[in-house]
C-alpha cells in the first residue's frame, strides 16, 4: 500500500461539499407594517422597534411552499449551470400537505423524477440541517451534486389578530446546489455545528396552521445563546478566529435578536449581513435567501469568509463556514 504520509504529492485531498449554485424566490405580494395596521392594533413605530421588520412578501392563496421551492431550485440549478443532481433536500416547517413530502413534486417539476427526495423539518435551523444532510450524500459517494432547498410559507401559522406573531413572518425560498470538491476550494462548506433541545419545545410551537405560540423573552434569550456559541465553535472547528470573518449571516428572525449575537461574537455592522427589514422571517429560506440577495447586490464577493448561525422551534440551532465562491445568481 501506498504510504500517504509521505509527501503533498501522495496525500489524498480532503473532499468536502461545495456550493456552486444559488437561487431565491420571494411572493410578488409585499406587505408593508402601514398595510398590517388597517387590521392590527400596532403602529408602524411599534413594528420597527421591536422587530426591525418594515414588509415581508405574502403567498397567495394560489402559491404553495412547493411552487416557491420549484421557483428557487431551478434558479440554482441555472446558476449550476446542470440538472446533473442526485438528491434533492428541502427544508421547511410549512410543507404542502402531511403524506407525502413535498420534496418529491418538487423533484418532479425540476425534471429529477427518480433522485431521492426528503422533507426536512428542523424550524428555522432548517437550512443548516439541510447542507449537512446533503455533505452526508456526498461525504458517502451517494450522491455528486445535491439541490438544498429551504422554503416555508411562515405567514400561515400565526393567529389573524396576533399583533406580536402576525407582523414577524413571511414568505419564500431560497436554494443552493453542491457539490463533491475539495476543503481548500472557495464554496467548500466547513464543519458543521448543530444541536437541538426538545425539553424546550413549548417555546415555539404551532399544532397547525393559525395556532403559532411563541414565549418571546424565553426565545430571544436562547436564540442570543445558541447561535452565538454555535457560531464560535464552527469558526473554531474551521480554524478562523472571529476577526476573520468578512460576513455573518444570521438567520433572519429579529434585528434585535442578530444584534446581539453580532455583539457577543464582536462582529462589527460593516461585516453583517441583513435583509429582514424587507422581507422578515422566512424560515428555513431565511439564509439562503439572504445569500442570494447579498451575492446578486455586491454585499458578498467572492473570497470573503462567510460564518452561518441559526435558531429556530425544536428548539433546533446550527452554525457553519464557508468561503464565498464566485457564483452568479
Amino acid at each position: 500500500m501506498r504510504d500517504h504520509h509521505h509527501g503533498d504529492a501522495d496525500r489524498p485531498v480532503d473532499q468536502a461539499a461545495v456550493i456552486c449554485g444559488i437561487g431565491a424566490e420571494l411572493p410578488p405580494t409585499a406587505l408593508s407594517n402601514a398595510d398590517l395596521c388597517t387590521r392590527l392594533d400596532t403602529t408602524d413605530e411599534w413594528i420597527r422597534s421591536r422587530t426591525g421588520i418594515a414588509q415581508r412578501h405574502i403567498a397567495g392563496a394560489d402559491v404553495s411552499t412547493e411552487d416557491m421551492a420549484v421557483s428557487a431550485g431551478a434558479r440554482a440549478l441555472r446558476s449550476f449551470g446542470s440538472r446533473r443532481v442526485q438528491a434533492l433536500v428541502l427544508a421547511t416547517t410549512t410543507p404542502d400537505r402531511c403524506c407525502p413530502a413535498t420534496a418529491h413534486a418538487v423533484a418532479s417539476r425540476l425534471g429529477l423524477s427518480g433522485v431521492p427526495a426528503l422533507d426536512l423539518a428542523a424550524g428555522c435551523t432548517g437550512f443548516l440541517y439541510g447542507l449537512a444532510t446533503a455533505a452526508g450524500f456526498i461525504a458517502s459517494r451517494m450522491a455528486e451534486a445535491v439541490l438544498v432547498i429551504g422554503a416555508d410559507r411562515l405567514s400561515t401559522l400565526p393567529a389573524r389578530g396576533d399583533r406580536t406573531t402576525v407582523p414577524l413572518f413571511g414568505d419564500g425560498a431560497g436554494a443552493v446546489v453542491l457539490r463533491r470538491g475539495q476543503a481548500c476550494e472557495d464554496g467548500a462548506i466547513g464543519p458543521v455545528v448543530l444541536g437541538s433541545d426538545g425539553t424546550h419545545g413549548d417555546l415555539i410551537q404551532a399544532p397547525r396552521a393559525g395556532t403559532l405560540r411563541m414565549q418571546g423573552s424565553e426565545v430571544f434569550r436562547h436564540a442570543v445563546d445558541r447561535m452565538a456559541s454555535a457560531s464560535t465553535q464552527a469558526a473554531t472547528a474551521a480554524g478562523w478566529r472571529m476577526q476573520d470573518v468578512d460576513r455573518l449571516v444570521p438567520h433572519q428572525a429579529n434585528a434585535r435578536i442578530t444584534s446581539f449575537v453580532a455583539r457577543q461574537l464582536d462582529v462589527p455592522a460593516e461585516r453583517q449581513l441583513h435583509n429582514i427589514h424587507s422581507v422578515g422571517n422566512t424560515g428555513a429560506a431565511s439564509i439562503p435567501l439572504l445569500l442570494a440577495q447579498a451575492a446578486a447586490d455586491g454585499r458578498l464577493k467572492a473570497g470573503h469568509r462567510v460564518l452561518l448561525a441559526a435558531f429556530g422551534a425544536g428548539l433546533t440551532w446550527g452554525a457553519t463556514t464557508v468561503t464565498w465562491p464566485d457564483l452568479t445568481p
